[in-house]
């Protein structure tokens, strides 16, 4: 399919065929996802493809132990139904038969040294900058997507699994200076999905003449 077409047919699935993905489609996703643009070309990830369903399960109860942890102090059944919620957007991965875990590391940029004798820490300098990583992150998890569509596979974008970040990033083999910045669920649908509305392009998009 052309691009155009991949990118009207992505969508944001939660319910994935247990049947796994080859390899080398993964790989495909991954080596795309490596060209998509960064800041001053930094190249600030690292992906990990996780098939195994033994640590995916176990992600998942790690997830929702975190979320039962930090949601307890509210019993009534607002909260739980607030639980209940949570979990379940949280750990949609669950039966995926990939998980794709980006990592990051921060963006040192020539001028932080020279910011910094004037007192700006590097978070404030990432700040200002309205943050380059996240945003350079964020086009190469848009590739692995759009990649994944035109294989005729669908994905999930995920990020509510980061609650329990350190406890993950262990099992992914996440370490210093990278920190686990989202996570990919991919597979085969289980049903066909119509295209959530979207906003029209007058609302927008507007031309300064």
């Amino acid at each position: 399919m052309d691009l155009k077409e991949t990118i009207e047919r992505r969508r944001s699935v939660r319910h994935f065929k247990p049947e796994s993905l080859p390899l080398d489609d993964i790989k495909e996703m991954v080596r795309l996802a490596g060209l998509a643009p960064s800041i001053n070309n930094a190249q600030l990830w690292k992906f990990t493809a996780v098939t195994n369903k033994d640590i995916i399960n176990n992600m998942s109860n790690i997830v929702n132990g975190k979320i039962s942890g930090m949601l307890n102090a509210q019993e009534d059944k607002k909260g739980e139904k607030v639980k209940t919620t949570v979990s379940h957007f949280s750990t949609v991965f669950t039966d995926a038969p990939v998980v794709i875990a980006v990592q990051m590391k921060p963006y040192d940029a020539i001028v932080d040294t020279i910011l910094e004798a004037s007192g700006l820490s590097h978070d404030a300098m990432n700040k200002m900058r309205n943050y380059p990583d996240i945003q350079s992150i964020g086009a190469a998890i848009e590739t692995i997507m759009l990649a994944a569509t035109s294989m005729s596979d669908v994905c999930c974008w995920l990020t509510g699994l980061l609650v329990a970040r350190e406890e993950l990033e262990p099992i992914l083999g996440v370490q210093e200076p990278y920190k686990l910045a989202a996570c990919i669920a991919v597979g085969k649908p289980l049903e066909s999905l119509p295209a959530r509305e979207k906003l029209p392009l007058e609302s927008i998009f507007e031309v300064i003449e």
